[in-house]
């Protein structure tokens, strides 16, 4: 799979009392490039916890701050998955500040599917491990 890449923008919200982005929410902005890579493969996580029943949640994570974002930055948040067993996926993830090259953030992400009623692991779902491991992408498999 290529490097998917997700913009967002810095609203006060994100921020502390200095404008800039407060740690813990850098994390949120990983989340949703992770759900943005989902939803662009064709897949709901809503729809995936009613059929085919299951959930995915974040077991390790790895995070390096290495400048702040401020308010009204534009973002680029980039996200990289590969398979990681039968049960989890990692992402190798970046932000960045527009078009610089440097990251303000890099992180690991472990993240696990479990069933949506037990919260016990899973395998992943079938049609999404053939995207994953597929050297075309950007298609789920019919």
């Amino acid at each position: 799979m290529s490097v998917f890449r997700w913009p967002a923008r810095v609203y006060w919200e994100d921020t502390d009392g200095g404008g800039i982005v407060y740690y813990a929410n850098y994390l949120r902005f990983l989340e949703r490039s992770r759900t943005e890579w989902l939803r662009s493969l064709g897949f709901s996580q809503q729809q995936m916890a009613r059929e085919p029943g299951v959930l995915f949640m974040v077991v390790n994570l790895s995070v390096d701050y290495h400048g702040p974002a401020r308010l009204d930055d534009e973002l680029l948040i980039t996200c990289e998955p590969r398979v990681d067993g039968a049960v989890c996926m990692r992402f190798a993830q970046r932000i960045l500040r527009g078009a610089e090259p440097a990251p303000l953030v890099t992180a690991e992400v472990r993240v696990a599917c479990v069933d949506a009623r037990t919260l016990r692991p899973t395998k992943l779902p079938e049609p999404l491990r053939l995207v994953l491991n597929s050297p075309l992408e950007g298609h789920p498999a019919s």
